[in-house]
């Protein structure tokens, strides 16, 4: 027996009974372990105070800002027509092409209008010539009857000289026979001396009516003269006559010059072709829509804003604009216009009420937001949304 408890007992075997010491603190292995946080309860509870932070930031930007969703990209699209009928020869572009201003986007059949412009060119010549011709012979006449008026006036003045001498020979005549006269009868001349001195007077006589005649022919030559230079009035009013017919001519020609540049359909800005309705060989009318243009830089915001949300938008007010087709980029815009008619009433069916019922609906006023383009980036149509803040 102890044999086996020496065996049992290792400090037995040692060579004595040495006492065993057991330790006074109590040992820890048999006491349960005190509990402490895991992972999982610390990452739900940042997970719950990051979403309390989220709401109470949503609800303080819902209090203080207003969106609006029912707002788009918009720019002025222009339709350009055509001025005049004809065949469209040549289509230069085709939808989504850069256009810059004054390019060549359509023609149309020009043959008939520069035969227009040949013939009105002929005949504003021919007017030309006529009017060269009018002042040449109005020169000729002009030359003719002065030279003609200066000889006649000298024709009268000598006619007038000759005149006065036939009267003063006539007069010394009268004398010397009256003389001769009062000689005869006493004998104091002879018969025949009287006789020469009746002839002398008679003669005298002639003279003198001769040179009326003469004088009278020669004032009629000066009237004469003085007619034939009347033919200059005519000549002139000919000359009148041209100027409201050659004035006919260059309207006739400068609206051909007109319709020959509206055959040829130009770009009237910088901008880009969004359709076109015309191909090259048909025929196209007075006033149809050949193309759909705008201009990419002049683009701005249209919003509809709710009634019960308008009075935060003012002009001059700055918005924030975000594209749905550009996610994570935002513009900036400013209020220039707040429409002063709410959509409904620009709808092409009314909406009225006769059987009494009433469902009161929100109705919307249409806001126009400038903004600056960006590359390009901005293209009419896309779908925005635009932020503003309240009460400011």
């Amino acid at each position: 027996m102890s044999n086996g408890s020496t065996a049992d007992d290792p400090e037995a075997g040692r060579g004595g009974s040495a006492p065993v010491v057991q330790s006074a603190e109590p040992s820890d292995r048999g006491a349960p372990a005190r509990p402490g946080p895991s992972r999982r309860a610390v990452a739900a509870g940042a997970v719950l105070l990051a979403a309390l932070l989220g709401a109470a930031w949503w609800l303080h930007h819902q209090f203080t800002h207003v969106l609006v969703d029912d707002a788009r990209v918009a720019t002025d699209m222009v339709a350009i027509s055509s001025r005049v009928p004809g065949w469209a020869v040549d289509v230069r572009v085709i939808s989504g092409d850069v256009a810059h201003r004054g390019d060549l986007l359509v023609s149309i059949d020009d043959r008939d209008t520069r035969l227009l412009l040949k013939e009105l060119d002929a005949r504003l010549a021919s007017v030309a010539r006529r009017r060269d011709e009018l002042l040449a012979r109005i020169r000729m006449i002009d030359l003719q009857t002065a030279g003609k008026i200066r000889a006649q006036d000298a024709a009268v003045d000598a006619a007038q000289a000759g005149f006065a001498a036939a009267r003063t020979r006539e007069g010394l005549a009268q004398v010397e026979a009256g003389r001769f006269e009062k000689l005869a009868p006493i004998g104091a001349v002879g018969r025949d001396q009287l006789d020469q001195a009746r002839a002398a007077l008679e003669t005298a006589s002639q003279q003198v009516r001769s040179a009326m005649a003469n004088l009278q022919g020669s004032r009629a030559g000066v009237a004469q003269a003085q007619a034939d230079r009347e033919q200059l009035t005519v000549l002139r009013h000919q000359m009148a006559g041209l100027e409201p017919e050659e004035a006919d001519l260059r309207a006739q020609r400068e609206r051909a010059v007109l319709d020959l540049k509206d055959r040829a359909v130009a770009m009237p800005f910088d901008g880009v072709i969004d359709r076109t309705f015309v191909n090259a060989g048909e025929y196209v009318s007075a006033g149809q829509r050949l193309l759909l243009v705008h201009d990419p830089q002049a683009v701005r915001v249209e919003a509809n804003v709710k009634e019960t949300d308008i009075r935060h938008f003012r002009p001059g007010k700055k918005v924030r604009i975000v594209v749905d087709a550009l996610p994570g980029q935002a513009f900036e815009g400013t209020v220039i216009k707040v429409g002063q008619a709410a959509t409904s009433e620009f709808a092409l069916l009314p909406n009225p009420n006769p059987s009494g019922n009433f469902t009161k609906i929100t109705q919307r006023l249409p806001v126009r937001i400038a903004v600056r383009q960006q590359d390009g980036l901005l293209k009419p149509g896309m779908m925005v949304e635009v932020e503003a803040t309240a009460g400011d």
